[in-house]
């Protein structure tokens, strides 16, 4: 069954770089705040951010997918490969829909953007959602091998063996990797529409550029990346997330968690890292509670 979006408004803003691509769901005369939801990746598109919009009953909820994803323009341009831009973007999106009070959720590289967005302590942001973000690369790429470290050990053969031999397109190596995906990304199976779509649309220069050949391999514009000590500065409300067999760990988000002066910590059971796809009612509940406290 595929999935249908019920888009109030959608369209394309300019940007650094291109033009980005907006879809608005829900009410927009509502009294409450509207909510942004970021999208990870790098590359990726805001599909698999689908159950955010079980929140639109009660308030209008922004999806958008960032320059070199999805519906937006791809210049694939590595100049535009940084997060003051990518911030940028944001504040883009903002202006042009006359945004003046916003909550902002971020999941994985979107929870980048939206922590470093928030540590500016931007007019009007009322409330900040950072769903397993990616908030130091030398933390993200140790969590990741710790689960990899526990897989099978004839799938870690042939994974160390396909890197060393660049064959990451190999349908082997893309084998194995489904197995930690399957644990540690999605624990739904088969995936749901909305996540497939993301992942058909991924765009692998703009990862391979900013990340790198695979997930536990970041050679890319990232590979420096540490945030951790910009949270101190995040003055709004803020909620992380987290699933219990989350590619970013419990242990880590935690820890991101003791790090924001005002911020609380939501664990999910037997979830990874789409913890609002594997356990989407009581996700869209914890979301609901804290954005009326």
């Amino acid at each position: 069954m595929s999935t249908e979006w019920n888009f109030k408004e959608q369209g394309t803003i300019d940007t650094d770089g291109g033009k980005i691509w907006f879809g608005a769901i829900g009410n927009q005369d509502s009294a409450k705040t509207p909510l942004i939801a970021i999208h990870g990746g790098p590359g990726m598109s805001h599909s698999y951010l689908y159950p955010l919009s079980d929140l639109a009953d009660e308030r209008l909820v922004i999806f958008y997918d960032q320059l070199d994803a999805g519906r937006s323009d791809r210049p694939n341009n590595s100049q535009n490969w940084n997060l003051p831009r990518f911030l940028r973007e944001l504040d883009d999106l903002r202006k042009a829909l006359d945004l003046h009070r916003v909550a902002i959720f971020g999941n994985s590289w979107g929870g980048t953007i939206a922590a470093a967005y928030a540590s500016s302590n931007p007019k009007g942001l009322e409330r900040l959602i950072l769903s397993s973000p990616l908030l130091s690369t030398e933390l993200w790429l140790a969590d990741n091998q710790s689960h990899r470290d526990n897989l099978p050990s004839e799938l870690i053969s042939v994974m160390q063996r396909c890197e060393e031999e660049s064959q990451e397109a190999s349908q082997e190596y893309q084998d194995a990797v489904d197995v930690f995906y399957s644990r540690h990304f999605c624990r739904v199976n088969p995936l749901p529409d909305y996540v497939e779509d993301t992942m058909n649309s991924l765009n692998e220069v703009c990862y391979q550029g900013m990340w790198g050949p695979n997930e536990f391999t970041c050679k890319g514009i990232l590979q420096d990346y540490d945030g951790l000590s910009e949270l101190a500065a995040i003055q709004a409300p803020t909620l992380v997330t987290c699933g219990q067999f989350d590619e970013a760990t419990p242990a880590s988000c935690k820890k991101f968690t003791s790090l924001i002066a005002d911020a609380q910590y939501a664990e999910f059971e037997n979830a990874s890292h789409l913890t609002f796809v594997e356990s989407r009612k009581k996700y869209v509940e914890v979301l609901r509670r804290f954005l009326s406290e």
